[in-house]
Order: C-alpha cells, then sequence, then structure tokens
C-alpha cells in the first residue's frame, strides 16, 4: 500500500505534466502559417530569381518546394497521429532511435527556435524604427519588449497563446492576399516585359542554379510542421493533426505561388532578380511613395505571428525533454492555464540574453545544419517505427509508404548534402557540435536523474 507521502508526490507529478487538450484543426493552420510565412518570401524570390531567369523555372521551382513539404507532411502526419505527444521532431528521433538522437534533435531545434525569436524581434525594431522616428535607435529596447510582450501573454495560458496565434495569422494571411490582388488589380508591367529574360545557364550549370534555387525556396517553406508541437494537446490528434499538416501545407503553397506570380506579373524576372527584397519593390510600384510603408507593415505582422508560435514551439520541446529527463526535471511544470511556465520562462530568457548579446545570427548559422538533419532523422524514425513497432496504433498511414516516405527522405539527405557543400564552415563547426553534444547529453541526464 501507497504510503500518503508517496501518493502526494505521485498526485503532484501527475498536476505538473498536465497539458490541456484544447487546440483544434483552426489553430493547427494558423501555427502552421505563423510558423512559415514570414520574411523568407519578401527576400528569396531574388535570390531565386537571380539563379534561375525565367519565369517558368522561378516558379517551377517554387511548386516543387512545395511538393517536398507535402510528402513530408505526409510522413510526419503519420508520426503526429501515433505518437500524440508534445515537442515536435524531438519526440520521434527519440522514440524512434533512442533518447541520444532525441537529446541532439531537442537541444538543437529548441536553441535554434529561441534564436529565431531573437532574430524576428530585432527585425520588428528595426522595422519599428523606421515607421516611427520615436523608436529609431531603440531596436534592442523594442525587441525586448515585443519578445517578452508575447512570452508574458502565454504565460497566461494555452488558450492565450492559441487566441494570439489565431489572429495573427489570420491578419498575416490578409494582407498577403491584400497584396496580391492589390498587385493584380494594379500591376502588369512585368507580363510586358516578359521579353527581357535572361539567358539561363544550361547543362551542369542549370543543375547547380536548381539546386542552390531549390535550397533557398525549402527554407522559406520551413515551418510546415509546426502543429506537431502541440499533438498532446490536440483535441483529436488522429483526424486533426493530418488535416492541419495538408491544410496547412497547401495554404503556404497557395499563398507562396500568389505572391510570385504577382512579382512577375508586376515586374520582370530580371528584374527580380538579385533585388534583397523584391515584396518591397513590387509595393512600391503599386503603391508609390508607399510602397515602403506597406511593406514595413506587412513585415512586422508577419513577424508578430511568428514570435508567438516560436515560443509556443520552443516551450514544448523543453517541456518534453524534461519529462524525458533530458533536462532540468523543473521545466516540466504546467500552469493551471496548460502552460510549461518554466519551460516558457528559461526559453524567453535565452532569447532575451540572444537579443542582449548579438549571436543569434551565428548561432542560427551553425544550427541550420541540425535544421536539414532533423527532417532527415523524422522521415527515417517513420521506417524505423514501422520495423520495430508494427503493432503500434496508427489512426494515419502515411499515404504511398513506402515510396513517398522514400522520396522525402532521399530529397532531405540530397538537401542536407547541399546544405554542407554551401556553408562547410559552420557545418563542420556543427559537426563538432555535435561531437561535444554526448558528454553533455550524460551529464544533463546524470543531473535530471539527481534532481528527481
Amino acid at each position: 500500500m501507497e504510503s500518503a507521502p508517496e501518493t502526494l508526490l505521485m498526485k503532484e507529478a501527475s498536476q505538473r505534466r498536465r497539458l490541456l487538450r484544447v487546440l483544434g484543426v483552426g489553430f493547427g493552420l494558423a501555427v502552421i502559417i505563423g510558423n512559415t510565412i514570414g520574411a523568407g518570401i519578401l527576400r528569396t524570390p531574388g535570390e531565386v530569381a537571380a539563379q534561375l531567369p525565367n519565369v517558368w523555372l522561378f516558379l517551377g521551382v517554387w511548386v516543387a518546394g512545395g511538393l517536398y513539404a507535402l510528402l513530408g507532411s505526409i510522413s510526419l502526419a503519420e508520426l503526429g497521429a501515433a505518437i500524440p505527444r508534445s515537442g515536435g521532431q524531438y519526440v520521434f528521433a527519440h522514440r524512434a532511435l533512442g533518447p541520444y538522437a532525441g537529446f541532439v534533435v531537442g537541444w538543437s531545434d529548441w536553441l535554434s527556435t529561441c534564436g529565431s525569436v531573437a532574430t524576428v524581434s530585432i527585425v520588428v525594431g528595426e522595422y519599428a524604427g523606421a515607421l516611427y522616428p520615436a523608436l529609431a535607435g531603440r531596436t534592442s529596447a523594442v525587441a525586448l519588449f515585443v519578445a517578452v510582450s508575447f512570452a508574458i501573454l502565454q504565460w497566461r495560458g494555452v488558450r492565450w497563446g492559441s487566441s494570439a496565434q489565431n489572429l495573427t495569422s489570420i491578419l498575416k494571411a490578409f494582407a498577403f492576399i491584400a497584396l496580391v490582388a492589390a498587385c493584380f488589380a494594379l500591376g502588369g508591367d512585368g507580363m510586358s516585359a516578359a521579353g527581357s529574360e535572361s539567358a539561363i545557364p544550361r547543362g551542369l550549370p542549370l543543375l547547380a542554379a536548381l539546386v542552390l534555387a531549390l535550397q533557398a525556396v525549402i527554407y522559406t517553406y520551413d515551418g510546415w510542421n509546426g502543429v506537431v508541437y502541440f499533438s498532446e494537446e490536440v483535441r483529436e490528434p488522429a483526424r486533426d493533426i493530418p488535416r492541419s499538416l495538408f491544410l496547412g501545407v497547401l495554404s503556404i503553397i497557395a499563398i507562396y505561388l500568389l505572391v510570385n506570380l504577382a512579382l512577375v506579373y508586376v515586374m520582370p524576372v530580371s528584374e527580380i532578380a538579385g533585388d534583397k527584397l523584391a515584396v518591397g519593390t513590387a509595393a512600391q510600384k503599386i503603391f508609390g511613395g508607399y510602397g515602403d510603408t506597406v511593406i514595413r507593415v506587412l513585415t512586422i505582422v508577419s513577424m508578430l505571428s511568428a514570435i508567438n508560435a516560436y515560443h509556443l514551439m520552443a516551450t514544448r520541446v523543453l517541456f518534453s525533454m524534461s519529462c524525458d529527463r533530458l533536462c532540468s526535471s523543473r521545466a516540466d511544470r504546467v500552469n493551471t492555464g496548460g502552460t510549461p511556465t518554466i519551460a516558457l520562462l528559461i526559453s524567453a530568457m535565452v532569447a532575451v540574453l540572444f537579443i542582449l548579446s548579438g549571436t543569434f545570427e551565428k548561432v542560427i548559422a551553425i544550427l541550420a545544419f541540425f535544421f536539414v538533419a532533423n527532417y532527415t532523422i523524422s522521415f527515417l524514425s517513420v521506417f524505423v517505427l514501422r520495423w520495430r513497432e508494427p503493432e503500434l496504433a496508427r489512426p494515419y498511414r502515411a499515404w504511398g509508404y513506402p515510396w513517398t516516405t522514400g522520396l522525402a527522405l532521399m530529397g532531405s539527405i540530397a538537401f542536407l548534402c547541399g546544405a554542407v557543400a554551401s556553408d562547410t564552415r559552420n557545418s563542420l563547426y556543427a559537426l563538432l557540435l555535435l561531437a561535444a553534444s554526448y558528454p553533455a547529453y550524460l551529464l544533463l541526464r546524470r543531473l535530471s536523474l539527481d534532481e528527481r
């Protein structure tokens, strides 16, 4: 018979780990849109057009990137529905490949997401300073205010965080749709100058250009898996996670294609090529002197949605790792509103430190290697779990398995090789970090066990 103190401890532990199952498809769509659509779509078209100065190749590579994301969502939908735990790709790696693989995926994902909070908050600060002269020169202060404000909002509970995500994502989607509509209503110069395209490369140079362009596009699509960070909190994960993934990816593909179609409608590909803010240039052509203001407002709206999503996601990764004793046991505490408060506090503090130190860009550059590797591990996990746990209940089974999952896995491996080749220096730093991660894993696991 259990003693009263033991019963009390078990009850406390159960309450400490309880997340609220209150999220639906609407939130899944909102977090995918909020996590994915950001500064990338504003800047990447210029990079892609520089590599592929042809309308059909330019648009085709955006379709190809969307198909890769769609293939990936087919596989992650199986994992998310079968393993309804919050924590993102960390959960899949931990289940399929063991604690150490989970540790590497979880820590790299958590740190890069905290760094993304800092990056995006800084962008908001810069653009706010340009819009409002009183804020000029106060970029860090504005960034800190925005990052901390969203953390405080989420402290109230998951319903507050999800409501903020829904609202900001809707505003973001409508802002992009309004810009696209304005481009088609008021533009047209791009189509009249379609014959002014630059000569496209052939043979191996064309293949290299396609690879580089596709890398940029796939980075821009990153974030389509946002809903799997909240599988434990989705009311009907077996149904809602696959629906959220597919509808989210299709929505992003539609928005990205519409934005790029609008760009080539407003100006020729030769003018888009090399433009670091092609959408901004299109806005200036459409709105004249107000174009700069329009694009800055659009950017801030996009960034606010992303900051909220990043806070939510980073918190869930750290929470899940704490439940598995791969970091401090205190990070698994959940308040009555369903927020893992200690995990949120630690994540927000790391983001604040990144903002104050200015090191976030270097951190994200190094961890970009793991961003690609984590997708590879997730797709591999589908094969491993099909083999090791054939009896596992799979409410949704990946359509076209093993071919669709195999294509996604091969694409990820090829993309990983391309990332290493294109950024060898930071990839080597990442490999050194990987080598140092094992003793860190042993130490943190030991400390976590001692805490308990």
